[in-house]
């Protein structure tokens, strides 16, 4: 398994990633603790304790707190944490612009305090939520991903969140429930991309999975990355990790958790269906009609300085993930 708890890591903190880079989790759960705690939206039926009154009262340490040592590694000695400046400079965010350095020119503006999440649908509790109230109930945890783009190239992320599956088991899903529909926030004061007269996307962007693949250990739900809070480019305040998918997967600044009966209608398969499929499964074996996927560029990567790798089946994770699609022909469901 290349899952392995912090006391069983292949790699040592230090030894995947400067020092440098990660700032404590003291700085990082402070600032989830400062996230949303003057919001007034209504309290979730299954949040628990009041976790703004103890957040007010116990502070950042009592976020530490809940961190504890969970800290999952799952890359192999090959892999390199990205440097933070890469993957915080080289985005795709379609919602703030087409070009790889829009998102962190233009997502400042984006105003993630307060937050809300709408869970609905095929579910015995459904409500909005403040995001304060939707992640605090969990433990949160460090998973060390690797990110692989549908355009070829890759980076390794170590993220900060929870286990998605904590949030659909607490919305208590109906037997109808069979895939998981995501929403981003739609709003183009905010996000200039989405005022554009020339983009092709329908907003908002919107994105699924099959119940089982959402329940699946390996699904996340970030808040942070680095030992920091989610910067607004990379999806803040809350995006999914999909890591045996491709990166188009991991849907950013989510607004809206739906359990629904059917296959729902996401972005880019409504956009290009034969080229952006609804599983979008990492797969050296199918390529883009327009580009091989049999190899991947890891970044830091330049012309001069080229970082060209192999592409693995599912990322990395077929020892995990890949019974999920045991009988079904990988061609056609791409």
């Amino acid at each position: 398994m290349l899952i392995k708890p912090r006391n069983h890591l292949t790699l040592g903190e230090n030894d995947v990633t400067p020092e440098s880079i990660y700032l404590s989790r003291r700085k990082f759960l402070g600032g989830v603790a400062g996230l949303g705690l003057a919001a007034s939206l209504p309290r979730a039926a299954w949040a628990g304790p009041d976790y703004d009154d103890v957040a007010k009262a116990k502070g950042p340490e009592w976020f530490e707190a809940k961190l504890g040592d969970t800290r999952w590694n799952a890359i192999t000695a090959e892999d390199k944490i990205t440097p933070f400046d890469d993957a915080t400079h080289y985005n795709n965010f379609y919602e703030f612009g087409s070009d790889k350095s829009d998102p962190a020119r233009r997502a400042g503006q984006l105003k993630t305090v307060p937050w809300s999440v709408t869970v609905d649908g095929e579910v015995d509790k459904p409500g909005q939520y403040a995001l304060e109230d939707l992640i605090t109930p969990s433990r949160f945890e460090e998973r060390i991903y690797r990110l692989r783009c549908v355009e070829a190239w890759s980076m390794v992320i170590p993220w900060l969140g929870i286990p998605l599956a904590d949030v659909i088991k607490r919305a208590e899903p109906t037997g109808k429930a069979k895939y998981v529909y995501f929403e981003t926030l739609e709003d183009p004061k905010q996000m200039l991309g989405q005022a554009s007269r020339f983009g092709l996307i329908d907003w908002p962007y919107r994105e699924g999975l099959r119940l089982d693949e959402a329940m699946h250990p390996l699904a996340f739900l970030a808040v942070g990355m680095y030992g920091r809070v989610l910067p607004n480019q990379n999806g803040a305040p809350l995006r999914l990790v999909v890591p045996w998918k491709y990166g188009f997967k991991s849907i950013k600044s989510i607004v809206r958790i739906s359990l629904v009966e059917s296959q729902p209608k996401t972005s880019w398969n409504m956009l290009a269906p034969n080229e952006y499929g609804f599983y979008a499964n990492v797969n050296p074996e199918v390529d883009h009609p327009r580009w091989s996927q049999a190899t991947e560029r890891r970044l830091p990567n330049s012309l001069f300085s080229p970082n060209v790798i192999d592409t693995q089946m599912f990322n990395g994770y077929a020892e995990e993930v890949a019974s999920l699609y045991q009988g079904m022909d990988l061609r056609k469901y791409y």
